[in-house]
């Protein structure tokens, strides 16, 4: 069958579920036949170092990349799942040529007009999808180092946006800005106490 071969296809993957604040992002990734980067595993299992480096050489080593992000504000008019599909739809529409098939890490996998195949773990054990993580966390990554400069005080740089004590520290003392997520529920009972705060 044709695309049948999944040693061919693409990576999909994307990054940034969990943080309150910054874009979801997601990379396709079409690498090229023995590519021969070696250290290919999950981003989340790598330095910054190691994904700036191996990010390098997977953009020599890939016959496509594309990079989608996807703002707060449509995250919080889709919500965070039908958000990451759609990124993901779009990450793989993007590559030309087109791949004959693409591989998803997760449960779940976007329409796509290819061959599709979603699986738990693909960014462990697909050289391709863990290409696409890595690809992804550093441009990421990258955005939120410069919205620290934009937002200061919020720790950006640090936590990339995830809920730690630091970032809902700041939240409490400064108050959500442009780029948090207002449907999430640490931002949203933050904006409600700023609301009773105010008598409306």
């Amino acid at each position: 069958m044709a695309g049948s071969n999944r040693a061919e296809w693409a990576g999909v993957d994307e990054v940034g579920r969990g943080p309150l604040a910054g874009p979801l992002v997601a990379a396709a990734v079409w690498l090229v036949p023995d590519h021969g980067i070696q250290g290919l595993r999950d981003s989340k299992q790598l330095s910054p170092a190691q994904r700036k480096a191996l990010s390098a050489k997977i953009h020599s080593a890939s016959r496509a990349i594309a990079i989608v992000t996807i703002s707060p504000e449509d995250i919080d008019r889709l919500n965070i799942h039908r958000a990451t599909l759609w990124a993901m739809q779009q990450a793989a529409e993007a590559l030309i040529p087109v791949p004959p098939g693409v591989l998803v890490d997760g449960l779940f996998a976007p329409t796509l007009s290819i061959a599709v195949h979603a699986h738990i773990r693909a960014d462990e054990t697909d050289p391709p999808v863990s290409a696409a993580s890595i690809v992804a966390k550093h441009y990421r990554d990258q955005l939120m180092i410069g919205y620290e400069r934009a937002y200061p005080g919020y720790g950006f740089s640090r936590h990339k946006g995830y809920p730690t004590a630091v970032h809902l520290a700041a939240l409490d003392s400064l108050g959500p800005c442009a780029i948090h997520r207002k449907s999430f529920a640490p931002v949203a009972a933050r904006i409600e106490e700023s609301r009773q705060a105010r008598g409306s």
